[in-house]
């Protein structure tokens, strides 16, 4: 699947049969990741992986309980981001930088778990707090997205609608 198609084409994926991912592509699907653009290249992302229901179960109930979608998911990847690698750029750095740069690291994983035939969905309304304890994540790293990976179960993606480019471009000015 080329790039362009993937883009066009990839929707969140809530329900996932119980066949696990092949060690192959997950081993692709996190090296996109690792390849995601970075702000200086400094490349503040860390992804933590897990296939344990009981941990899958404990980072459910730190999404306040309302992601089905973890229940079903036989990997999820926690993508967090350390602030200390961004502190070239001061605090707009700590603060924002590394959270767009494990975004991208997110959003690179998801197109390549599409074009390897796997569904998944970034997942923010948790408790940082809660995923931090149930991950054992240091206090000083923030947590970015939890991001349930699995082979899509029967059916078609929910395909929302999107804004139209000339309602959302503007040239020249706003």
């Amino acid at each position: 699947m080329d790039c362009l198609e993937a883009l066009k084409t990839r929707r969140s994926v809530r329900k996932y049969k119980p066949d696990p991912i092949l060690e192959s592509d997950l081993q692709e699907i996190l090296n996109a990741g690792r390849l995601a653009p970075t702000a200086g290249n400094f490349q503040p992302w860390e992804f933590i992986v897990t296939s344990d229901k009981d941990t899958i179960a404990q980072l459910r109930e730190a999404t306040y309980e309302q992601q089905e979608m973890l229940a079903t998911s036989p990997t999820v990847v926690v993508v967090c981001a350390d602030p200390k690698r961004s502190e070239h750029y001061g605090e707009r750095g700590m603060t924002y930088f590394c959270l767009i740069d494990a975004a991208n690291a997110t959003d690179y994983m998801l197109l390549a778990a599409h074009a390897l035939g796997y569904g998944g969905c970034w997942v923010g309304g948790f408790s940082e707090k809660k995923v931090r304890k149930v991950m054992e994540i240091p206090d000083n790293i923030r947590v970015v997205s939890i991001m349930p990976l699995g082979k899509p179960a029967e059916g078609e993606p929910w395909d929302p609608p999107k804004r139209q480019l000339e309602d959302i471009v503007h040239h020249d000015k706003w």
